[in-house]
């Protein structure tokens, strides 16, 4: 069991309220949390990644705790060494891919261009075939472009999982298949546990060695 999640946390806004209440045990190296919008898959995936703080619980990552209400242990996001990719990629549309990837190894660094020949960043665009977009930016680049940006921004800290939130959503349908081969191949290579949310049954079919369903913040089926 590589992820130990026990957390809870309600939210409420006028005239609504939800309440995540989620169990996890992540017994195969890739889990796909499968349900609707509003299920709380994201809300778990950023309470993973050390973006939301739960009310009470734990996670716990390769026996090591990450969280723990009861204990007082809350570890930044920087220190939890995840690779974690948001559904918009969220690259810096200012640096050009290479600075975008870089930034992920040496992040802090006011100019990125000091050691964007790092050997780590060459590796992953060389692996995702990304090399001849070095230097162009995020904006002169396509949707899948920009995602193997991204995905190589979450590897090349040599992460302790890769947590992805819907990461082929604004793709069309020939270039999701294409990217997803590319991913497993990826995960083959490098033995890195995944976490995936997604309501695609495509995504379930390729990475859900375990799949665990969610429904109004709660496990319905694991």
């Amino acid at each position: 069991m590589w992820l130990d999640l026990d957390i809870r946390r309600r939210f409420s806004a006028p005239g609504q309220q939800f309440e995540l209440d989620m169990q996890l045990q992540c017994t195969q190296r890739q889990v796909v949390l499968f349900g609707p919008s509003g299920a709380g898959k994201s809300l778990t995936l950023k309470a993973i990644a050390g973006l939301l703080r739960p009310e009470a619980g734990h996670v716990r990552l390769g026996g090591a705790t990450l969280f723990d209400a009861g204990q007082a242990v809350n570890l930044p996001p920087q220190q939890r060494r995840l690779g974690y990719l948001f559904q918009d990629y969220a690259l810096f549309p200012h640096l050009t891919v290479r600075q975008n990837i870089a930034f992920g190894l040496h992040r802090g660094w006011l100019n990125p261009s000091r050691r964007e020949k790092d050997a780590e960043v060459e590796r992953w665009m060389a692996a995702l075939r990304i090399e001849h977009l070095a230097q162009m930016l995020p904006a002169q680049v396509s949707g899948g472009q920009r995602q193997r940006t991204a995905l190589a921004r979450a590897l090349v800290t040599r992460p302790q999982a890769l947590l992805l939130d819907e990461p082929f959503a604004a793709l069309d349908h020939d270039l999701r298949a294409h990217l997803r081969q590319e991913l497993q191949e990826v995960l083959e290579a490098t033995d890195v546990p995944l976490l995936l949310i997604s309501h695609d049954p495509a995504d379930v079919a390729m990475f859900g060695h375990q799949v665990v369903e969610l429904a109004d913040g709660k496990v319905s089926r694991a």
